[in-house]
């Protein structure tokens, strides 16, 4: 695969950045073994970037590795980029595993009123890994600990399949490290399957790629600020 590039020539995986390398040299340090290092780069994607949306529309998911770690938070996409570069900048082979996702998965994140102006799917995307010879995904990084836990109790009370950030595959559901076997975080709403790619700019560059129409642009800062505040709020219930 070739790879892909942001308007600016930069990869959104810029794994040779100086701050995703130091990163990444830091996570890492004392660890011999592949599943380790990606234990340590997997707690710091999920708790040290916590889950949350930028309130100005900016580009929404071409967002470089390195910024996502400068702002200190970020969503399945661009946490996505993130864990590959990391893994990247230890010597671990990754990509980024793009599809389409059920919207009502974000029911109880998004406020209500948007869902009426937003598509029925959108872009979502995971990592996988290659772990001796062979290529595991995981997506049990994107929601961090505190929301994840308190999303769960929230799902489970409304009695809904999807919802507050979770999807689970029969029932089940982890944010902890793992490669599926005890269950994805979103993959239970994957509606559409669009492939492996190298960086997501590759992604974004295709006709598959569907970002937000200029009134949903319009409607984003909005959006995005009601649903950090409904993030913060299902944390502080974990408490």
């Amino acid at each position: 695969m070739n790879m892909g590039y942001t308007a600016n020539g930069q990869p959104l995986a810029d794994h040779e950045h100086p701050l995703v390398a130091a990163t990444a040299r830091d996570l890492v340090n004392g660890k011999d073994s592949i599943l380790d290092k990606l234990e340590c780069l997997f707690l710091f994607v999920r708790d040290r970037i916590r889950f949350g949306f930028p309130t100005r529309w900016s580009g929404w998911d071409r967002v470089t590795a390195s910024r996502v770690i400068e702002s200190g938070f970020g969503y399945c996409n661009t946490k996505a980029s993130l864990m590959v570069a990391l893994c990247r900048a230890c010597g671990i082979s990754a990509r980024v595993h793009y599809g389409s996702i059920n919207a009502d998965i974000m029911r109880g994140i998004f406020p209500s009123f948007a869902f009426p102006f937003l598509p029925n799917s959108g872009p979502h995307s995971w990592t996988e890994v290659e772990v001796e010879g062979s290529w595991k995904p995981i997506d049990s990084y994107i929601n961090d600990e505190a929301l994840f836990e308190a999303s769960r109790a929230r799902l489970e009370e409304s009695r809904r399949s999807m919802g507050y950030s979770l999807a689970p595959i029969d029932g089940q559901c982890s944010c902890e490290f793992n490669f599926g076997e005890k269950g994805f975080v979103h993959m239970g709403a994957v509606v559409e399957d669009h492939g492996v790619w190298d960086d997501a700019s590759q992604f974004f560059a295709t006709e598959q790629y569907r970002t937000f129409n200029p009134f949903q642009q319009f409607l984003y800062p909005v959006m995005a600020s009601l649903s950090n505040r409904n993030i913060r709020r299902l944390r502080a219930q974990h408490r």
